[in-house]
C-alpha cells in the first residue's frame, strides 16, 4: 500500500510539473492575448509565411546576430576614416559586432550592434544606452557595396547621441511600448523626482510581422484549429474584404509620409481603420508638392493619372505585399498593359527602342528611378555628398522619356 501511494504520489507531481511547464511554454504576446505571434500562421498557410518570412517588411527590424547584418567586418572596407588621426572599425569580437572609435591608434568608445533596420536597399543599426536606442553613425548601402555615413550624419566627425525613439519603430517593427522610469535629480538645493520615457526592451516584435497587416489573430488561429473544416477566415481581416480607401490606408500608414499632424500611434491602427484618424495632413495627396521617393509611395501614386482614373488601383494591384518587388520589370508592364492594351508610341520613341522592347519596359520609362532628397550619405574619407536612388511611384511622362 505504502509503495502504491508513493508512486500514486510521483505521477500527480510528474503530470503537475508537466502542466506547469506547458503553461510556462506557451507564447504570450507583447501586444496582450488576442495575440498568437505569427509562427502560428504556418500551421495553415505555410506558403504565405514563408514567402513573407524573407520579405523587407518581415525584415525591417532585426536582432543583430549573425546572418542580420550586412557588411563585412573582417575583410575588405570595414573602416570608416573621419580625419588622420580619427577612424570607425567595424569589428567582431567573440559572438558580438561593434562600431569602436579610435583616435590616434588608441580606442576611444565602442558600441555593439543591437538592432538592425532594413535590409534590401541598406541597413543602418542602432545600440542600446539608459534604456534607450541610438543610431550608429555609420551604415551599409548595398548599391554601393560599402559602408558610408548613416543618413544626415557628418563624415567629418564621429556622432553616437541620434536617439531612435519609439515613434520611429512604429514602421519598422509591429510593437515596441515605452515606460516611465522615476530618476532622481539632485541640485544644490533639493531632491526631485524627474520621470523620463524610455522603450521596454521585452516589448519589441521585430520586423512588420502577419498581424501587423491582418489584425490579431488569437481567435481565429484557436476557430481554425477546432474547426478545420471551414475554409473562411473567421476572426481576422482578409483584405479581400476591405474597400479601396481601407487597403490603401493599410499601406499608407508607413508609405504616405506621415509628416501631418499626429493623433494617434501608428502602432494602435489596424486594418480597416481609417488613416484620417491617425493623423491630419497639411497637404493633398493631389497637390503637386514634390514629395521625396523615400517614404511616400502612396501619396506619389496619387498624383498619377492612373490612379486618379481608376476605381480600382490600389498598392495591390502590381504588389504582393508577402513578397519584395520583383526585380522583373517585364512583370509590372503586363499590368500596365491590362489597362493599356491599344497604346501606341510615336516614332521618336520608337527609334530609342523597338516597341516589343517598349511594351516589357513600362516602369523604366515612367516610374523612373529618382534621387532622395531624404537619405543622403559620404564615404569614407570624402566630402561629396551622395544621394539614395530610389525608383519613382509617381506614374507619367516625364521629359526625357515622351511618347
Amino acid at each position: 500500500m505504502k509503495k502504491n501511494c508513493i508512486l500514486f504520489a510521483i505521477v500527480v507531481l510528474v503530470a503537475f510539473l508537466t502542466s506547469c511547464k506547458n503553461e510556462s511554454d506557451e507564447y504570450i504576446d507583447p501586444r496582450g492575448t488576442d495575440y498568437a505571434g505569427s509562427e502560428s500562421c504556418i500551421q495553415c498557410h505555410q506558403t504565405q509565411y514563408e514567402m513573407a518570412s524573407k520579405s523587407s517588411h518581415f525584415k525591417a527590424t532585426a536582432p543583430a546576430i549573425s546572418g542580420n547584418v550586412l557588411g563585412d567586418f573582417d575583410k575588405g572596407n570595414h573602416t570608416f576614416i573621419y580625419d588622420k588621426n580619427t577612424k570607425l572599425v567595424m569589428e567582431k569580437r567573440n559572438d558580438s559586432l561593434y562600431q569602436v572609435l579610435y583616435k590616434n591608434g588608441k580606442e576611444v568608445e565602442a558600441h555593439r550592434f543591437e538592432i538592425v533596420f532594413g535590409t534590401k536597399h541598406a541597413q543602418t543599426s542602432v545600440y542600446w544606452r539608459d534604456h534607450n536606442t541610438y543610431e550608429l553613425p555609420i551604415s551599409y548601402y548595398n548599391s554601393i557595396n560599402n559602408w558610408a555615413t548613416s543618413p544626415g550624419f557628418p563624415a567629418d566627425k564621429p556622432y553616437f547621441d541620434r536617439m531612435v525613439v519609439k515613434d520611429c519603430y512604429s514602421c519598422h517593427s509591429s510593437n515596441i511600448s515605452s515606460r516611465n522610469i522615476n530618476q532622481n535629480s539632485q541640485d544644490k538645493n533639493f531632491l526631485s523626482i524627474e520621470v523620463e520615457d524610455v522603450i521596454d526592451k521585452k516589448t519589441i516584435v521585430y520586423g512588420i510581422d502577419c498581424e501587423r497587416c491582418h489584425g490579431p489573430a488569437k481567435k481565429h488561429v484557436d476557430f481554425h484549429l477546432k474547426n478545420p473544416d471551414v475554409k473562411t477566415a473567421n476572426s481576422i481581416t482578409s483584405f479581400k474584404t476591405l474597400n479601396r480607401q481601407q487597403k490603401l490606408d493599410a499601406c499608407a500608414l508607413c508609405h504616405a509620409g506621415n509628416d501631418g499632424m499626429k493623433m494617434k500611434s501608428r502602432f494602435d491602427f489596424k486594418p480597416g481603420d481609417n488613416l484620417s484618424d491617425f493623423y491630419r495632413n497639411t497637404r493633398s495627396v493631389t497637390d503637386t508638392a514634390q514629395f521625396d521617393v523615400h517614404g511616400n509611395q502612396f501619396r506619389l501614386m496619387s498624383q498619377s493619372k492612373c490612379f486618379i482614373k481608376s476605381e480600382k488601383m490600389d498598392c495591390i494591384t502590381c504588389h504582393n505585399p508577402h513578397e519584395n518587388a520583383s526585380k522583373n520589370l517585364a512583370s509590372y508592364s503586363k499590368i500596365c498593359m491590362s489597362c493599356h492594351q491599344g497604346l501606341k508610341h510615336n516614332e521618336t520613341t520608337l527609334k530609342t527602342m523597338s516597341g516589343s522592347l517598349l511594351a516589357n519596359n513600362c516602369v523604366e520609362c515612367h516610374m523612373p528611378k529618382k534621387s532622395s532628397g531624404a537619405i543622403k550619405f559620404q564615404l569614407s574619407d570624402s566630402k561629396q555628398l551622395s544621394n539614395y536612388i530610389l525608383r519613382t511611384h509617381k506614374i507619367g511622362i516625364y521629359s526625357n522619356n515622351k511618347k
